[in-house]
């Protein structure tokens, strides 16, 4: 009987979802997938409980051979999550006198490692010229210079975006970042309001220059912001992704190239060159060096490349197939 039950309770849930909650027929379909995970799962145990005789210690072996059987995290929190809902509605119906699935948590997520472009790549985003465009017009030479110091000093793309010319304090005003030219630094206010200066590199500060003596011509009534628009306005964090998306895109790299792609590049790089992990912090602006740590993943992934690639004892031999 319980698995006639069960039948009826998934399908009177499913009419539920449809029906009163008006989700798309392309949801119910994926919870409708999901629960039938749960039904079967529910037929292979001993004695076929029915879903009203579900505990706790079933769903954790449910979450346990979802895990054993290869399938990824992401998808094994959400069939916990369609079977918490359907749970949490024969809990309202008073079928059952608490959820089953609260507190059972699934695996944890592989955190993904930053993508950051190869140096080659990295660099032509940067210098190349935008292929149909005037490189010397104002738009073109604040795109090149926005894009150089992403890559240069590894800046948060709403740091950038906050840079001033210069320092400034006017009325209620003050500076949130700025340039420091003689020093060939910039000096900003990173997250936690923790203020560091940053170093910018030679290609950075011509780029820089070259904007500068031009930037007057878009100057009107604000006249703090570094990066301007068109309009003589702030240069927003958004209009820089778009920028550099479409730049990228131009140029034919096949990435999806955005500031934070630039701000991993310039660790990443930064660190297989130098090694110095504490350095790289700093730059970064990391609270922790746990979270700048992730970039030796990367650099060894590379190293990892480069020894599979050229090591000869690193090559399979025809046994090994």
């Amino acid at each position: 009987m319980s698995k006639e039950a069960n039948r009826a309770q998934l399908a009177r849930y499913l009419e539920h979802l449809e029906k009163q909650r008006k989700l798309a027929l392309h949801t119910v379909r994926n919870y409708a997938r999901d629960l039938h995970d749960l039904l079967d799962f529910a037929e292979s145990l001993p004695g076929k409980p029915a879903f009203t005789a579900i505990t706790q210690f079933h769903i954790r072996k449910l979450a346990a051979e979802m895990h054993a059987g290869g399938l990824n995290p992401r998808s094994i929190a959400r069939k916990l999550s369609a079977c918490r809902g359907f749970f949490d509605w024969l809990a309202q119906d008073g079928l059952i006198p608490a959820n089953p699935v609260d507190g059972v948590k699934p695996p944890k997520r592989d955190k993904p490692l930053p993508k950051a472009l190869s140096a080659d790549d990295a660099v032509r985003v940067v210098s190349e010229p935008r292929p149909g465009r005037d490189a010397q017009s104002a738009s073109q030479l604040c795109n090149r210079a926005m894009f150089e110091l992403l890559y240069s000093s590894g800046l948060r793309v709403s740091e950038l975006a906050g840079l001033d010319a210069q320092y400034a304090k006017d009325g209620g005003y003050e500076s949130a970042g700025w340039l420091h030219i003689a020093d060939q630094e910039v000096e900003v206010i990173g997250k936690g309001s923790k203020r560091r200066r940053v170093p910018v590199g030679q290609h950075a500060m011509q780029a820089i220059a070259a904007w500068l003596a031009v930037r007057h011509t878009l100057v009107k009534l604000d006249p703090h912001p570094l990066f301007l628009t068109e309009r003589g306005t702030r240069m927003s964090p958004r209009v820089i992704q778009l920028r550099l998306k479409a730049h990228a895109q131009a140029l034919g790299i096949p990435a999806n190239v955005h500031p934070h792609v630039l701000r991993h590049s310039f660790a990443s790089h930064v660190l297989q060159s130098s090694g110095d992990l504490r350095a790289v912090q700093e730059m970064l602006g990391h609270a922790s060096i746990a979270a700048t740590q992730v970039y030796t993943s990367l650099d060894f992934q590379r190293l990892a490349q480069v020894y599979d690639a050229a090591h000869p004892r690193a090559k399979k031999t025809s046994s090994d197939k």
